[in-house]
């Protein structure tokens, strides 16, 4: 079995993050997986969350997706996003803003994406 899995992070508009790494934890339809080298292959959709990259250097790359897909075979890892940011990017005051514009609003999606975001932050 393979020490290491490469991982490439896309969102629609920029490659968020590549490189290679020992874990990579995101949430998806179906619940949150762990996914490490040697795992058998996959296909699934995520959902909006936190995704984890442990780097084989043994730093911590945290992410907030919104949506895309999953894809795992021969140690490769593909995180398709709609939407992604990396934890380094997220402005916490503006988001918690939006966070309470959205729960004054009673929109439930925006509260969603506000609170993905605050968590993945907080993560750094």
């Amino acid at each position: 079995m393979a020490a290491e899995l490469h991982v490439a992070l896309v969102a629609a508009d920029r490659e968020v993050w590549s490189g290679q790494a020992t874990l990579v934890v995101a949430r998806t339809t179906s619940g949150d997986i762990g996914v490490m080298p040697g795992h058998q292959p996959l296909l699934g959709v995520l959902e909006s969350g936190p995704v984890t990259i442990r780097t084989s250097e043994g730093g911590t790359v945290v992410v907030a997706v919104h949506g895309g897909f999953i894809s795992f075979a021969d140690n490769k890892l593909s995180l398709l996003a709609e939407v992604a940011e990396l934890a380094d990017e997220i402005d916490v005051q503006s988001t918690e803003r939006e966070l309470e514009r959205a729960k004054a609003a009673g929109d439930a999606a925006a509260e969603r994406r506000a609170d993905v975001r605050l968590r993945t932050a907080a993560a750094r």
